[in-house]
């Protein structure tokens, strides 16, 4: 489990180096256009850096359009197992036994808050232990393309996802789309959901 967690941290830090080396390539690339064709004199120099700009564009619009080197046959089955991997969540208590369980398959989105009269919700966690600590509409599942997303509906308490085999839980930021997998745990304010 400890390796696990050392290796989503290696994985975070190597993926923030990527990130930061895309940005200086943008604000080279950028810095570069804008001396050859603003301040630059030579025409032979924006002939060549405009004609090398777009060999460029060219290259990368066409290794995003390439298939993977599975075919698409093997993306719908991989899109069918993601699909049937997650059947239900599970509300735990506090010694991780099941309280309450919802099935999902077969549903596109999911209200996840507490039901009232004038608040239809299809995950209620109205009678959860930490139920003051849950907002009428606190976060949505969708599912889309056979996976599962969640998101924070600006709740007051805040929603957060441990990773399976992860050792901390991570924070959503509000209405933005995390993909979910099966046996990642979903926090709801203090509310713990297992994905199944």
């Amino acid at each position: 489990m400890q390796d696990a967690a050392e290796s989503l941290i290696a994985k975070d830090k190597k993926n923030a180096w990527i990130r930061g080396i895309d940005v200086a390539i943008v604000i080279l690339t950028v810095s570069v256009l804008m001396y050859t064709f603003i301040w630059n004199p030579f025409y032979l120099l924006k002939c060549i850096v405009g004609i090398t700009a777009l060999f460029c564009f060219y290259m990368y619009a066409l290794k995003k359009s390439e298939t993977p080197p599975n075919g698409p046959q093997a993306q719908v089955l991989s899109v069918q197992a993601a699909s049937s991997s997650i059947s239900k969540l599970a509300m735990l208590s506090e010694d991780g036994e099941k309280m309450k369980e919802w099935y999902i398959q077969g549903e596109t989105a999911l209200l996840i808050g507490k039901s009232s009269t004038d608040n239809e919700v299809e995950v209620d966690l109205a009678d959860a232990e930490y139920a003051s600590l849950i907002s009428k509409q606190h976060a949505v599942l969708n599912y889309a393309s056979g996976i599962w997303y969640l998101e924070d509906l600006d709740s007051r308490n805040g929603v957060g996802i441990k990773r399976k085999g992860a050792s901390t839980k991570q924070v959503l930021e509000n209405e933005a789309p995390y993909k979910i997998d099966s046996g990642d745990m979903i926090y709801i304010a203090n509310t713990r959901l297992l994905v199944q």
